[in-house]
């Protein structure tokens, strides 16, 4: 197993991996995953990561011969300020379960810090259902969302830092800091009322019940699930805290849509993380 920077000429391959690895672990279409690749990882994109000063990219190459050699993994890294930010990581799947995510994420960090960055951050797409345990393991915390345009796609990204870091975090410097998260103060809730200590809406008279403390990210504003009693124990629905409305829907995928605003939300599947994948 080498780790090293790539070659121009090998952004097919590392598109190849790119598509690969979201196809099995992202919870987006064909279209999103090709209008990212195309974006990130296309031919003019990887070169101008490999001439950037501020990127880190590297590929891992496995292979019992120099005729069998492929690259098996992809990982980007950048500065940020006092960061270091990891921001994209891939492995392909008919090479996974041999270590190479942990070598990719250690190698891509222990670089930042030769560069001079006091802290490391990684940002993990929602919609990656297994990129989160991943992160997870290395005893980062999640510490926020940021809505991020991509390919013309409005995603959510999830911040993992280290614990207890007392830094401000960079914006992105490729999207509008958006967060679409639960810090949002009750009078800032359309069409809701606080009544002995509960936030409560109304839906054609019936009176629902918001739990603050289980939002769920969206791109625009979270969603607060909502129940039919004070106690917080059966469940009724969602509430967009962009819209106020209680018509919010939930699909086989779990993702959370208001049909009043737009307002969404994929949901990512901590079950579905084997950690040894990686």
């Amino acid at each position: 197993m080498e780790i090293r920077e790539p070659e121009p000429a090998e952004s097919e391959r590392i598109r190849d991996v790119v598509e690969s690895s979201m196809t099995t672990s992202f919870r987006l279409s064909p279209g999103q995953i090709d209008g990212i690749a195309d974006e990130e990882f296309a031919d003019d994109a990887v070169a101008a990561k490999i001439d950037d000063e501020e990127t880190l990219l590297r590929v891992v190459e496995t292979g019992e011969g120099i005729e069998e050699t492929t690259i098996a993994g992809v990982v980007e890294g950048r500065l940020a300020d006092e960061w270091g930010e990891v921001d994209w990581l891939f492995v392909d799947p008919e090479h996974r379960g041999r270590g190479i995510g942990t070598e990719l994420y250690e190698t891509v960090t222990e670089r930042l810090r030769d560069r001079g960055t006091d802290h490391v951050r990684v940002t993990v797409l929602e919609e990656n259902t297994e990129g989160h345990g991943f992160v997870e393991r290395f005893d980062l915390e999640h510490d926020g969302d940021r809505e991020v345009v991509v390919a013309g796609e409005s995603l959510v990204k999830y911040v993992y830092t280290e614990p207890d870091v007392d830094v401000s975090l960079p914006t992105d410097s490729r999207a509008d800091d958006t967060t679409a998260t639960a810090d949002t103060a009750d009078e800032d809730l359309p069409g809701t009322e606080t009544a002995d200590g509960s936030l409560t809406a109304t839906d054609d008279g019936t009176t629902v019940y918001l739990a603050r403390d289980e939002a769920e990210s969206g791109t625009a504003a979270p969603f607060f699930p909502t129940y039919e009693d004070d106690a917080l124990e059966q469940q009724y629905g969602y509430y967009c805290a962009n819209c106020g409305s209680l018509e919010v829907s939930m699909d086989n995928m779990e993702r959370l849509a208001c049909p009043d605003c737009g307002n969404d939300h994929a949901e990512r599947s901590k079950e579905s993380y084997d950690d040894s994948r990686l």
